[in-house]
């Protein structure tokens, strides 16, 4: 017996009524103008962050795990976000050197599963996206040993006015420990909701990045 906070299947009527009007078949030789038109679709439809993702890693145990960033930019060499190197997931990139993502747009019934090879941007794309952040999350990044056990709330609070004052008007230059992680893509899979759990599953396949990419379609 299910949980009743679980929601129960869509009923037939469910189905034809969440789908009165059907997409056009997903039509595209590569992925990353797909991804760039999706994006664009799910900054009009999603309520915020149309650009979350959750990023998923192993640790040197093997054990997985998962958590949700901001996608901060892409093109043809890969999908790039920012955060601590120190962090969990800072170290399990650098360890593995692989790693998925994964798109999901509620609003639009669509989601987008990456998974790729992981490098650093250069020092200087880190640098600019340091400098084009809010003052206060400059700090933030100085202030916050993240992933680090938190006596409490205070003592975050307290290295965070000791940042302040140290910087005081100054300009904040990027911590050595902060940096972005660009995912370079040797796969990348479109899935969109159709009726009957009959749903769309198109795959772009590549054996090493930026090589030529291979198209397929996939049972749902």
């Amino acid at each position: 017996m299910s949980s009743p906070l679980i929601p129960p299947s869509p009923s037939e009527a469910e189905y034809e009524k969440a789908h009165a009007a059907h997409e056009a078949e997903i039509d595209a030789s590569e992925p990353f103008a797909l991804f760039g038109q999706w994006l664009a679709d799910a900054r009009k439809a999603e309520p915020n962050d149309p650009n979350a993702m959750a990023v998923s890693t192993v640790d040197a145990d093997g054990m997985p795990d998962v958590r949700m960033v901001l996608l901060k930019d892409f093109d043809d060499a890969g999908f790039v976000f920012y955060t601590n190197t120190d962090s969990a997931k800072g170290r399990q990139l650098l360890t593995a050197g692989k790693a998925a993502l994964l798109f999901h747009w509620k609003s639009l019934r669509r989601q987008v599963r990456i998974r790729g090879e992981v490098t650093t941007v250069s020092d200087a794309e880190a640098d600019a996206y340091f400098q084009s952040r809010a003052r206060q999350s400059q700090i933030g990044a100085w202030a916050s040993d993240q992933s680090q056990p938190l006596p409490d709330r205070f003592a975050l609070e307290k290295r965070v006015a000791e940042f302040t004052l140290k910087f005081g008007l100054g300009r904040i230059e990027r911590p050595a420990h902060w940096t972005g992680f660009r995912i370079a893509p040797v796969s990348i899979e479109f899935w969109r909701d159709r009726p009957f759990r009959l749903h769309d599953r198109v795959l772009f396949t590549r054996p090493e990045a930026r090589g030529p990419w291979a198209r397929g379609k996939l049972f749902p």
